[in-house]
């Protein structure tokens, strides 16, 4: 049995799902159920024994304690964090209080339950605590890739909480010898990404006929991963990483978004075309960049790939022509993650 924490957001939700879909191990799920949390993404596992929904804060530790106790997981992997970056600049609090307390509270909840167990269960007792390619800062046009070496360098409230929790978990670890395991990633999209960041956004609506918002110049570089390639990573790390380790996690695909976002009109054009015969990128629109809106963000996940044997199955033109169209099949999902409050904080934000 293992339990996960934030297993009902985008990529935990996914993890959960290709998780019981290959394999009878039971799943403890931990899910606040802030915005970003949605059961609707989980609905196929209602009636499924293998998966044990409670919703809690990573920070209650006598809840994570009871929960320790209960079910004695073999591994606990944290994808619980708050992830996007426009709310952490507009409130960041939230953001220390989850990924950094809530980070360290979550820590001593499983330190304490890791040291009494015995000989056995302890040795292969595993801790992998999810993070991003945030925390290494911003690339220049011409630097080498993100290694797992890079020096932190965080840039936003989001960033910085994400760099803290990386921090403690390795602490914890050198301090306290928890086996703990982490992994950086690039930019996930995919199935049951909530509507606000890029890819979901600009799909819904150029469906919807509004504005496609491009930050700035929309020039900035990210590296895109398929979302289940994650889960499928962090599968491969939790099964053969060394213990203390760090693993970049990335799927090769450096593209600007302004090209991201005219590829996905492109593939609309074809799926689904506007009424009036128009094409999507008329719908296009430019908006005040955000401040310190990094430039660049490249991984290097040969590491992962050279250690373990682990590379991405899907390309971008791939992954993304299975994004659209699972959006585009996936409407009643669509409907009901794009609550009242969702809509007031996608007018406010690119007003």
């Amino acid at each position: 049995m293992i339990l996960v924490t934030g297993g009902a957001g985008f990529i935990g939700g996914n993890f959960v799902l290709d998780w019981l879909a290959g394999t009878d191990e039971p799943v403890i799920n931990v899910d606040k159920l802030t915005y970003a949390g949605n059961l609707d993404t989980l609905a196929s596992l209602k009636d499924d024994a293998r998966h044990i929904f409670v919703r809690a804060d990573i920070g209650d530790k006598a809840v994570i304690g009871e929960l320790l106790a209960k079910y004695q997981p073999r591994a606990v992997i944290n994808f619980a964090a708050e992830s996007h970056v426009d709310r952490s600049i507009s409130g960041p609090g939230e953001f220390i209080q989850t990924n950094v307390v809530g980070t360290f509270n979550l820590l001593e909840s499983v330190r304490g339950y890791w040291a009494d167990l015995a000989t056995e269960a302890k040795a292969a007792f595993r801790f992998l605590h999810v993070s991003t390619d945030e925390v290494y800062g911003s690339l220049a046009s011409d630097d080498p890739a993100f290694t797992e070496t890079k020096t932190y360098e965080p840039n936003s409230p989001y960033s910085a909480s994400k760099a803290a929790s990386d921090h403690l978990v390795r602490a914890w670890h050198h301090t306290y010898g928890l086996p703990v395991l982490t992994t950086n990633c690039s930019n996930n999209y995919g199935p049951y990404h909530f509507p606000e960041k890029l890819i979901p956004l600009v799909i819904l609506n150029a469906l919807a006929g509004k504005a496609l918002p491009i930050y700035g110049d929309g020039q900035q570089i990210r590296d895109w991963l398929y979302v289940k390639d994650h889960c499928s990573a962090i599968r491969r790390v939790l099964e053969a990483g060394v213990v203390g380790e760090t693993y970049n996690v990335g799927g090769w695909n450096e593209k600007p978004n302004l090209d991201v976002v005219h590829t996905i009109c492109q593939i609309l054009d074809k799926r689904q075309p506007r009424r009036d015969g128009k094409a999507y990128a008329e719908q296009i629109t430019y908006v005040t960049d955000r401040p310190g809106h990094d430039k660049r963000y490249a991984i290097d996940a040969s590491k992962l790939e050279r250690e373990l044997g682990w590379k991405p199955a899907e390309t971008f033109e791939t992954g993304i022509a299975k994004t659209v169209d699972w959006y585009l099949e996936r409407q009643d999902w669509v409907q009901n993650v794009t609550s009242g409050a969702y809509q007031n904080w996608i007018e406010q934000q690119y007003a």
